[in-house]
């Protein structure tokens, strides 16, 4: 496992009750704890208006995280390009950039993160919103955050440098994210690392990773394929308590692949009385299904596992998305069970 190193991605979930505050300090605390431990990278998810997930704007999480850490990279996993006008992306990330100077990654994603409602009230800014655009758009960002800045042309004759910044002395690191063939060929066409959101996808990662790096095309910033992958795990003492600590977030995934209405993170006291009291067989089929492509049990077992994954796939990076939810009484503005995952892995 030394050969293995880890980040962390976090949709900075808000569980029963839990204040947004709370969420986010809770959130904080653990980009904290994943820099004592020399973890790699701390990413933070955008989705929005869901009930158990207060992750909806990654730049004021990173910069919130960057001013609490000291070496690891923070960055976006992902910023949901169709949702923002590129310029606003370019310009957020080289503050990032200046802010914490050579720790910062963008990592992009052309899914909407969100109902059909929510994405049109996202995408009102127009052109913004041009899902078909999602190919320049993403090299406009990679040309606005070099120091030089991009150029436009006029139809009419003449030019116009646009700069994310005046005075770059850096670029965050872009990423393309994605759960399809897409992603992984547009990355591979471009010459930029890509992430395989294997933490929700349930099929296609092998296809996806052989089309990246049997399609890949060296770039000014990158001369060989460069990819990670995405798991969801959950690492406790006992094999037992790791199952019970999954619980909450495979009952959430269940509701939202099952078409119900989301709610909050449950306890885990609160998950195991629900399943016990209202027993679902369309739900149990569909936690069995994700059960298996998770990572759960003791340290031992999930730091083997993790490293057979790894080495099937070619990668020497995971990052995980912690899972663990919480028992009743634990403190609310602190990351438990998700702690207790990376001291776990990281021991």
């Amino acid at each position: 496992m030394t050969a293995l190193a880890l980040s962390v991605l976090d949709l900075v979930p808000v569980r029963t009750g839990q204040t947004t505050a709370q969420a986010v300090a809770s959130s904080m605390a653990l980009a904290q704890r994943a820099d004592e431990l020399g973890l790699v990278r701390y990413w933070f998810a955008e989705h929005h208006n869901m009930p158990s997930v207060a992750s909806t704007a990654p730049p004021v999480l990173i910069a919130a995280a960057a001013s609490r850490t000291q070496r690891i990279r923070v960055g976006s996993g992902g910023v949901m390009l169709p949702n923002h006008a590129p310029l606003i992306v370019a310009e957020q990330f080289a503050a990032l950039e200046a802010i914490a100077p050579g720790r910062i990654d963008l990592g992009i994603g052309r899914a909407p993160g969100s109902d059909p409602v929510i994405t049109q009230l996202l995408r009102q800014s127009g052109t913004a919103g041009d899902v078909e655009r999602f190919p320049s758009h993403v090299q406009d960002i990679g040309l606005m955050l070099q120091p030089d800045g991009a150029t436009v042309q006029f139809t009419t004759g003449g030019e116009y440098t646009v700069k994310a910044t005046p005075v770059a002395s850096g670029a965050p690191q872009i990423w393309l994210l994605g759960s399809s063939d897409y992603s992984a060929q547009l990355a591979a066409a471009h010459g930029l690392p890509y992430v395989f959101a294997n933490h929700f996808a349930g099929t296609g990662l092998e296809r996806a990773l052989d089309l990246y790096r049997s399609t890949f095309r060296p770039s000014a910033t990158l001369d060989a394929p460069r990819t990670f992958l995405t798991a969801n795990v959950v690492a406790a003492p006992t094999a037992d308590e790791a199952e019970a600590r999954a619980l909450p977030q495979l009952r959430a995934m269940a509701r939202l692949r099952g078409n119900k209405p989301m709610r909050v993170l449950e306890t885990v006291e609160e998950a195991q009385r629900g399943l016990a009291e209202h027993p679902d067989a369309m739900e149990q089929t569909l936690i069995d299904a994700m059960r298996q492509r998770w990572f759960i049990g003791d340290a031992e077992g999930v730091r083997a596992s993790l490293a057979e994954f790894a080495s099937r796939h070619g990668v020497d990076e995971i990052m995980i998305s912690p899972v663990a939810g919480a028992h009743e009484g634990e403190a609310l503005d602190a990351a438990g069970g998700r702690a207790q995952t990376l001291e776990l892995l990281a021991a």
